[in-house]
């Protein structure tokens, strides 16, 4: 250690199994290369080594009182009963209110009634995400972006060659339905925008039976994260005589409590009345709601409203899935055993034809989602979905298993995804699995073999998702499958052919790569118009709240291409609509804290999507396009905001440019290459840090993203 040779010291304890031994050895110099070493290697030492790694990085953090970081560790490990010890032997109050903002990004709830901090309403609502409104507009104000945007704003329709010979039916109800999600995503947490604000009911009749519960919900996300003032403006709409339009109001309500907590819980309040209503759409509307409003929180009075659901007789297979669903967002990656047990029981009593049904997939999504990244725990239900009938049965272990494993990067697992995806599914014998990659000329007898066939490969579909998702935890990885995933495109059968582009777009969510915005670009042009539709949504997924002007220009050509296709059409506004998700100023990657820790309830929900697109023909162009909502739990702002100790905003100088990696390096390198010098607050785009330009202060965190809290310098020049 005296001979800066922290990595080499490293290395020999990690492989003499002793890194006890570091707390002697480690000195207030050297602790934070030590430290930074150790963290850097998490991605790449198998199972139980990386949470070794793990709790000594924390243990080191906590001997130098250095809470933020240690929380960082504690809430990569996931556990709770270090969480809370960390928070509560903190002395220092300001650096309490960092750590709640911390918690309150990675979506923790603690319960602050019981314990004798005397600000602990104000760290209640810091930890409850309450201010979020409040500060995201306050950077709307300086950004100078407050007007509301109408659809035609980003469809720059203006800028189309004129078509005279062209009139075709311009006011559909796709098209309508399309502006409706479009304006709901651009003026996502404005509050204010220009079809819904001004007379609401005319613009929601414009619309067909679903496509008013569509157009009602967005209003959720044009108030999203506003409890207190949100819920007044979607009330009027929960009296309308047309049960989708109530439907979507319920809906709305659970948007506008995403992510956010309230003590009084106004969703629960407002929702728990309609969950066994007797109109199905009523069902949906509600149970997706509470799904959304609490995800993550795993509240027992939530999931006992909702699991009666599951086998209640009047409940069809949508409506069960979107349970099954809802419970799995609430109780994401916490084990829930009654979750577990009522999903399993829902999924064995139903008959085979039922499981063949597109929502059936859903009941397994909810068993993953329950245990998303929570490895070796889900080993008990993957034994019990053995049970099942084929193709229920493959499904529902690939589901299960990969969410287990989801960002973490685990080699293995994707080689036994890839074998899966190798498999060559023969229509005749079907226990006959050759691993023939090559066998491309199969004639295609009916549209009824078909069906059948992409039920029976529909795992295959699963597992290509499954490649993305255990490898998007870290870049290395993310290049890797990259190129798997471009192999599986040339080579693979049409079901997983359709799966890639998702895949891509799970890899580098609101990251807009030009490698793969251009892989995208080229098969959004496919013979198959499944994987074209596919690749357009991933296009919007890639690029979301990135303003990227790029991929504007080439959805303005898919547009023309498009324009006598009303669901290609449908799906490029959608896209369009991501791009300039809250016109730009937010993110749905689910990776945050210099990529360190990931959301769980934002990988669920752009799961819960992804998977919705696999059966892209009965769910987003049919009728259940309202579970592209289930995007809203990844959404968050892409902002650094400062404060001094007392929470008022801070203007200082920052200087933001390209994230470098600096593990392991001589002397004191520089983090971030270049840069330039902003005023807080600022936008970070992915891939981007921040540090402090001044001496003036020093913030409470090294990570400057989201919150950041600011404390005078008492040695400044």
């Amino acid at each position: 250690m005296k001979h800066n040779a922290e990595a080499e010291a490293c290395d020999l304890l990690m492989e003499i199994e002793r890194l006890d031994l570091l707390d002697e050895f480690v000195d207030e110099n050297c602790y934070p290369r030590v430290c930074l070493y150790l963290l850097s290697c998490v991605p790449y030492v198998p199972e139980p080594d990386d949470t070794k790694l793990l709790t000594s990085a924390l243990g080191l953090f906590r001997k130098f009182k250095k809470y933020p970081e240690a929380l960082r560790c504690a809430l990569q490990l996931n556990d709770m009963k270090l969480i809370k010890d960390i928070f509560f032997t903190c002395e220092d109050s300001a650096v309490r209110k960092q750590l709640a903002f911390m918690l309150g990004r990675q979506q923790v709830f603690l319960d602050l009634e019981d314990s004798e901090l005397e600000d602990s309403t104000e760290l209640t609502e810091i930890i409850s995400n309450s201010h979020l409104n409040s500060n995201f507009l306050a950077l709307a104000r300086e950004l100078d972006i407050m007007d509301a945007k109408e659809p035609d704003d980003i469809y720059k329709t203006h800028l189309d060659p004129q078509r005279p010979h062209f009139t075709g039916q311009v006011d559909s109800a796709k098209q309508n339905l399309a502006n409706s999600f479009v304006n709901g995503f651009v003026n996502a947490a404005f509050g204010q925008d220009k079809l819904m604000a001004e007379n609401g009911s005319k613009w929601l009749h414009k619309n067909k039976e679903r496509g008013m519960l569509s157009a009602a919900a967005s209003l959720g996300m044009i108030l999203l994260w506003d409890v207190e003032g949100g819920l007044s403006q979607i009330d009027k709409y929960l009296y309308s005589g047309d049960d989708n339009i109530k439907a979507g109001a319920l809906l709305a309500c659970g948007i506008v409590n995403s992510g956010v907590r309230n003590e009084c819980d106004p969703a629960l309040a407002l929702l728990s009345d309609y969950v066994l209503h007797a109109s199905l759409p009523m069902r949906i509307g509600a149970v997706l709601g509470l799904g959304l409003a609490y995800s993550g929180s795993n509240r027992e009075d939530v999931l006992s409203l909702l699991l009666p659901v599951l086998t209640d007789s009047k409940s069809d297979m949508e409506v069960t899935g979107v349970t099954a669903l809802a419970c799995g967002l609430i109780s994401v990656g916490s084990c829930n055993d009654e979750v577990t047990s009522n999903l399993l029981s829902t999924l064995i009593e139903k008959t085979e034809a039922e499981l063949k049904d597109p929502y059936a997939k859903y009941l397994a999504l909810g068993l993953g989602l329950n245990f998303l990244s929570c490895g070796e725990k889900a080993e008990a239900v993957l034994e019990s979905v053995k049970v099942l009938p084929e193709p229920m049965k493959s499904i529902s272990e690939v589901l299960i298993d990969v969410c287990a494993y989801a960002g973490s990067g685990n080699v293995l697992k994707v080689q036994h995804l890839l074998h899966i995806c190798s498999e060559h599914i023969d229509e005749n014998k079907d226990n006959n699995n050759e691993k023939d990659k090559k066998d491309k000329s199969k004639d295609k007898k009916g549209d009824e073999k078909k069906e059948d066939e992409i039920q029976s490969s529909a795992h295959q579909a699963m597992a290509v998702l499954g490649i993305a998702l255990i490898a998007m935890g870290e870049e290395i990885g993310v290049e890797m499958s990259f190129r798997t995933l471009g192999h599986l495109l040339r080579y693979g059968e049409p079901v997983i052919k359709r799966a890639v582009p998702l895949a891509l777009a799970l890899v580098s969510v609101s990251n807009p790569r030009l490698n793969v915005l251009d892989t995208l670009s080229k098969f959004s042009h496919d013979n198959d118009p499944l994987v074209s539709y596919n690749s357009i949504f991933a296009m919007g997924v890639v690029g979301a709240g990135t303003n990227n002007a790029r991929l504007a220009a080439m959805l303005r050509q898919l547009a023309q291409y498009y324009v006598k296709d009303p669901n290609g059409l449908f799906l490029v506004r959608m896209s369009q609509g991501m791009a300039h998700l809250g016109k730009g100023t937010m993110t749905m990657t689910p990776y945050h804290s210099d990529k360190m820790l990931m959301n769980r309830v934002a990988v669920a929900g752009l799961l819960a999507t992804t998977v919705a697109f696999l059966d892209i023909k009965t769910t987003i162009l049919g009728k259940s396009h309202y579970l592209l909502y289930c995007l809203v739990s990844s959404i968050q702002p892409r902002m650094l905001v400062t404060f001094d100790e007392e929470l008022n905003p801070l203007q200082v100088t920052v200087r933001v440019g390209q994230a470098v990696d600096v593990v392991g390096q001589a002397g004191k390198p520089k983090t971030i290459t270049g840069f330039q010098t902003h005023t807080t607050p600022v936008l970070l785009a992915y891939g981007e840090r921040a540090e402090l330009a001044t001496d003036e202060y020093i913030p409470l965190t090294p990570i400057l993203e989201g919150f950041v809290i600011l404390r005078k310098n008492p040695n400044a020049s």
